[in-house]
């Protein structure tokens, strides 16, 4: 069975096989060896441009790499219950530092299955890791396969032909154009790793009991309940029938080889019963049990036992700890909830099995339809982030749901949803703090960062629409399903009473919406066909003896209103109509309307959503006025996302990587957790191009004096104490006028200190970075000065930070204001902060030892900015260790 490593990592392959990577030990000689004897005579001249004499010096160079002057990775499979090395890669540093030669090969009966690409990208991410800037290769010119794989990466290639050879080089840096090739090659591959789960022509349960409650027994029964429309298999261990179906006492007994296998067994029992169906051949495991890593350190070792043996047979795997999985296409529910949803085009997944059913009775109240629905529980090794990839071609699902307690990788979470959120609406409901929101915060950067403001961040800039509860959540994807895309926030209203239109007008407001004035030719349309006493103004209040023919006739009229992008309707059951009455004149009328646009329907009514409108495909239902306008609010904040541009990371010049990189380092010798000095800060952050005030360090009073002098009055004194916070501690004089003031100021504060001339006239912002264990580095911009903390309102982004990303970050919220000129101040200049904060985010990204970075306050002018006061935070970065690499 493969073995987790600290430098192990899984990569998939183009046909849905999964694949464990990992640096060859000393106890793999003999099987590398074997490895290179089992290749082809032409597979082992293209490797070596020869027949080399295969023996012990041929493997040494692979074993226990120390990738600082070579690296290797093997990979490998299960075979006859051993772990069978299939392919290796490796590469060596030449004389120039900066360049490493890379090679590699894979067993023949392994070749063109992607293999060899995977291995030279996880190859290339470790030697750019250790500094190297290009890898070279030699390969024969009638080597098609191996031409293939590097012309595959997505690197910029440079190729030379001389003497029979092709020497290829190419940089190492993860490109724009590289990281899509990745997407492309993980989206493939992903998708057809899942198709076993989401269109399987067998199922087997092992755990099938025949006793009525267990959870083996009652999943087995809800696969033919469901009309399932496959073959199920209960397995147990006495081999006894359930529910009529025949049993076995084992998967070698089947009559075929299941496609899915759903194992509902003690935690003990699962790794021999999971190894059983993987060694019988079956690709797709669903593990019910509980006992993993939500139970301890022992749970979490047999999870990673759980997950090596899933992946030593190239399999996927979903779970452990939880619900199961429903699929409407093969009438598959493998789920133990108590009814299974009715079918429909929402894809749905969740990390906790309790809210899963919760939704799961919701969608069954409001008539809501599930195109599958995935508990995904542990999350061991099917996520989210592979639901996306599956749902974003899946021709039954039209929007996705997902409620998530965790991230995996948030940033290849950013990318994917960012790309699906343009075809499919993504709705997600986010429970539970990462570690980064119990942490000390030293700066004001870390102190206004925390968990939300990364989700936040990753959230607005993917396009996912994140709602604050499951009622919303529910509401949203209600409408969103069902309706067509909101083209403006122009909304009308129409109802029979008017306290229900004014609490919907109250509730539009909060959520962004705009109720405009009707068009000319709607009031007179309307005025022909209401009493006078009935308002026609937006809300329309038809009064209380509107019928169902009533508003038959004027919901058309105001969907015919060019002025009006959506129309809610309310209605409060009166003697002269029947909740029922009026939702199916509603339903016929959207149905028949040609307007392409939203329609939802708040009815009130003791019997909840009336038939008429569950699950209809013509109007959105509702319980209450607020209920509708929140979830029209949340789609208008789609429907701007959409209209935004995708936006670019711009390149940036005047930086000085190596530069910064030294003063990171010199710090990081003298303490694993400290704050930069004034001059290292300094100096760092003119690495990156950031503006800065001039400035001069002074040991004693006088040396202030000679420094305020040459720097002009008036001057700042402040104290040089890395990383004190200069206002709290009575560390900072500003407006000194002459020199007795500067004298005087130094005296009390104590050397050393830093000098500057005072900078005025413009708004005081603060800008920063600060790096989150989860989500990478979050870029800060709010109000600064010594109100940031109490004034609040800093917004975030995660790096990188598009074009787009930049200037929705200085021109909105307060800060925005504050850029825009508040109360007759002059604007400040939006094209310099924005370059400013693409600068840090650009730091934060190639500088991950720099863990939190203030500057506060930024002083914003008509013609530029300027940060006054720096503050730099340096620690060991703890790089997050992810086996799995999509």
């Amino acid at each position: 069975m493969a073995v987790v490593t600290p430098d192990a990592v899984d990569v998939i392959l183009r046909d849905g096989m999964t694949l464990r990577l990992r640096p060859p030990r000393r106890e793999d000689a003999d099987e590398i060896l074997d490895f290179f004897r089992e290749l082809s005579q032409r597979s082992l001249y293209l490797r070596f441009h020869g027949f080399p004499r295969l023996g012990s010096d041929v493997v040494e160079q692979l074993l226990d790499p120390n990738w600082t002057e070579r690296g290797a990775l093997l990979a490998t499979f299960a075979e006859d219950h051993r772990e069978r090395v299939v392919a290796v890669a490796n590469y060596e540093r030449l004389r120039d530092p900066r360049v490493a030669e890379a090679a590699f090969a894979v067993a023949d009966e392994y070749q063109r299955r992607g293999i060899g690409t995977r291995l030279v990208e996880q190859l290339a991410e470790r030697a750019g890791r250790q500094g190297i800037e290009r890898i070279v290769a030699e390969v024969l010119a009638d080597n098609r396969d191996m031409l293939g794989v590097f012309e595959a990466l997505g690197f910029e290639l440079r190729r030379e032909l001389a003497g029979g050879e092709i020497e290829i080089e190419f940089p190492v840096a993860l490109t724009e154009r590289y990281e899509e090739r990745v997407d492309e090659r993980d989206h493939v591959a992903v998708t057809a790793s899942l198709r076993p789960f989401f269109e399987p022509a067998s199922v087997a349960v092992v755990g099938a009991s025949r006793r009525r409650g267990s959870i083996g027994g009652e999943l087995f029964r809800n696969i033919l309940e469901a009309d399932f429309t496959g073959a199920a298999y209960p397995v147990n261990r006495d081999g006894s029938a359930v529910a009529g179906v025949r049993g076995h006492s084992s998967l070698a007994e089947l009559p075929e080889v299941p496609d899915l296998v759903v194992i509902c067994l003690p935690a003990a029992a699962v790794l021999a019963a999971a190894e059983e169906a993987l060694v019988a051949g079956s690709r797709a495991l669903v593990v019910i049990s509980a006992g993993f890593a939500e139970v301890g350190r022992e749970g979490a070792e047999r999870q990673d036992q759980l997950l090596a043996l899933v992946r030593a047979h190239g399999a996927r795997l979903i779970g452990p700890n939880c619900l199961g999985i429903s699929v409407a296409g093969p009438n598959l529910n493998a789920t133990f909830a108590g009814r299974a949803a009715p079918p429909g085009n929402i894809g749905f997944s969740s990390q906790s099995g309790a809210l899963g059913l919760a939704l799961l009775e919701a969608a069954v109240s409001r008539g809501l339809g599930l195109s599958a629905f995935v508990s995904i529980g542990n999350k061991a090794d099917v996520s989210s982030n592979d639901l996306l990839e599956w749902w974003e071609d899946d021709p039954a699902t039209d929007a996705i749901l997902l409620y998530v307690e965790s991230f995996g990788n948030p940033r290849r979470f950013g990318r994917l949803a960012r790309r699906v959120a343009r075809s499919k609406p993504i709705l997600a409901l986010k429970a539970g703090t990462s570690a980064s929101g119990a942490r000390a915060a030293s700066s004001h950067t870390a102190a206004l960062a925390g968990s939300e403001a990364a989700v936040d961040a990753l959230f607005r800039q993917a396009g996912v629409i994140r709602a604050s509860s499951l009622e919303e959540l529910i509401d949203t994807a209600a409408l969103l399903s069902s309706q067509p895309r909101l083209a403006s926030r122009a909304v009308g209203l129409l109802t029979n009473a008017g306290g229900l239109g004014i609490l919907c007008a109250d509730a539009c407001e909060a959520a962004g919406l705009a109720l405009p004035a009707l068009s000319e030719s709607t009031v007179a349309a309307l005025r022909e066909r209401l009493p006078a006493e009935a308002s026609v103004a937006n809300p329309v209040d038809m009064l209380g003896g509107a019928t169902e023919a009533t508003y038959a006739e004027i919901l058309p009229i105001l969907l015919a209103d060019s002025r009006l992008s959506a129309v809610i309707v309310l209605f409060v059951p009166a003697v002269s109509a029947t909740a029922d009455q009026v939702a199916r004149a509603v339903e016929e009328v959207a149905s028949e309307s040609t307007a392409d646009k939203p329609v939802l329907a708040v009815i009130m009514s003791s019997e909840g959503v009336p038939e008429a409108l569950r699950g209809s495909r013509s109007v959105a239902a509702f319980a209450y006025p607020e209920s509708a306008a929140r979830a029209l609010g949340r789609t208008a904040e789609r429907a701007d996302w959409l209209r935004r541009p995708h936006g670019a990371v711009p390149v940036l010049e005047r930086i000085d990587r190596d530069a910064a990189h030294a003063i990171a380092e010199r710090a990081l010798e003298l303490a694993e957790d400290s704050w930069l000095d004034p001059s290292s800060a300094r100096e760092l952050l003119l690495a990156y191009g950031i503006p800065l005030v001039p400035e001069r360090v002074a040991a004693t009073p006088e040396e202030a004096v000679a420094a305020a002098r040459e720097l002009g009055f008036p001057a700042v004194v402040k104290t040089a104490t890395p990383g004190a916070h200069k206002t709290e501690t009575g560390g900072i004089a500003l407006d000194l006028p002459d020199e007795a003031a500067v004298r005087e100021a130094a005296e009390r504060i104590g050397s050393p200190v830093v000098v500057q001339p005072l900078v005025s006239g413009g708004a005081e912002l603060l800008a920063g970075v600060v790096q989150d264990p989860v989500f990478g580095p979050l870029v800060a911009f709010g109000p600064g000065g010594v109100f940031a903390e109490l004034i609040g309102e800093a917004a975030f982004r995660i790096a990188p930070l598009t074009d787009l990303d930049a200037e929705e970050l200085v021109s909105e919220g307060k800060a925005g204001r504050l850029v825009a000129g508040f109360r007759g101040a002059p604007a400040a200049s939006v094209p310099a902060l924005i370059d400013l904060v693409h600068r840090l985010a650009r730091l934060g990204e190639e500088l991950p030892a720099v863990a939190e970075l203030d500057l506060n306050p930024v002083i914003a002018l008509p013609d530029g900015c300027v940060a006054v006061d720096a503050r730099i935070r340096v620690r060991s970065p703890q790089r997050v260790q992810r086996t799995k690499t999509w």
